[in-house]
């Protein structure tokens, strides 16, 4: 006789997970199904960030040039102390020398004396301190003394000095290396923003930054202002014999420069020294409006004061932008960040 039991039914924990199960797929389908591919950023996209990277590079130079600045400076103020140290060290030699040569002259004459022992022991300070001493010395031993005792203290205090220079620059030779590693890794990150684009994406930036430095170029009218000065008249005109050499990091030209290089270079060539670093440029000199440049004055743009050019007249400036630029005239308006201030040397 044939079997007639009722099918098992499935748990009501099996049947749970069974749909749970299902309802995942279907919604991992969906999900599929409505995803779309990530997209690459665009031209245009890259474009700010890289201007925003090559932003940032310039502000590392600046810091760079600073540091780089303060490190020479450093480096000859230890050798001229180091210089003094070593002279004094042989001015101190003679007047021992001459000490001794007294104290054998007195123990020829007649037998060496306590007190002329005493000063030729390594620590006259000590001798000279104990007054009642002097009388029996000659006024040319106790001047010979006081002679030693004076550059014993000077030369303590150029090597106190020479030491606490040593530690600064060792201080500035690190941060010279970090702000190197940041201008660096900034330059290298826009670098691989821009490997991203194809071949026609990378002419067409190419063709737009070219026109850009062509129009700023034809596009400019000076109109018919005049110069701060005659210096500033000159080194207005030397910048302007550098048009179209390209931006780079840390140069002062004349192949190349950044914008503190183009701004030192030119009041250089108009036989005036000025600091290195645009933030120091920023220190000199007398303070500025919008309304009261004239050409040839230093304009500062940006909070951090990381940019700098000459003004041009009618609103525009003649300067060294960035990365991937080259020296050419720009409308005050475009330059990317605040205008600060002006400075006439």
């Amino acid at each position: 006789m044939a079997s007639h039991r009722r099918p098992k039914q499935p748990s009501r924990t099996r049947v749970t997970v069974l749909t749970t199960a299902a309802a995942a797929a279907v919604a991992l389908s969906a999900q599929a199904a409505n995803a779309t591919p990530s997209q690459k950023p665009g031209k245009d996209e890259v474009k700010a960030k890289v201007d925003k990277l090559y932003e940032q590079a310039e502000q590392a130079t600046e810091k760079y040039n600073g540091a780089k600045e303060k490190q020479q400076k450093l480096q000859k103020e230890i050798s001229a102390i180091q210089d003094g140290v070593a002279r004094g060290q042989q001015e101190l030699n003679k007047l021992r020398d001459g000490l001794g040569s007294m104290a054998s002259a007195q123990y020829r004459s007649g037998g060496l004396d306590a007190s002329v022992q005493l000063f030729l022991s390594s620590d006259p300070d000590d001798f000279l301190d104990k007054a009642s001493t002097l009388d029996q010395l000659s006024g040319q031993q106790v001047s010979a003394l006081k002679k030693i005792q004076a550059k014993q203290r000077t030369l303590a205090q150029q090597r106190a000095e020479a030491t606490e220079k040593l530690k600064d620059l060792a201080t500035t030779r690190t941060e010279l290396g970090h702000k190197k590693q940041e201008m660096q890794g900034k330059l290298a990150e826009a670098q691989k923003l821009l490997n991203t684009l194809t071949a026609k994406e990378k002419s067409a930036l190419a063709h737009e930054q070219q026109r850009a430095s062509r129009s700023a170029t034809e596009r400019v009218q000076l109109g018919n202002e005049n110069s701060a000065s005659g210096r500033a008249a000159a080194a207005f005109a030397a910048a302007q014999t550098q048009l179209g050499k390209p931006y780079f990091r840390g140069a002062t030209g004349t192949a190349s420069y950044d914008c503190s290089g183009l701004t030192s270079w030119a009041y250089a060539q108009a036989g005036v020294h000025i600091p290195r670093t645009s933030e120091e440029q920023a220190g000199i000199g007398t303070r500025l409006t919008r309304s009261q440049l004239q050409v040839g004055d230093l304009v500062f743009f940006f909070n951090d004061l990381h940019h700098v050019g000459l003004y041009a007249g009618n609103g525009q400036i003649l300067h060294a932008p960035r990365t991937g630029t080259v020296v050419r005239y720009e409308s005050m308006d475009t330059i990317g960040g605040p205008f600060m201030f002006g400075v006439r040397v």
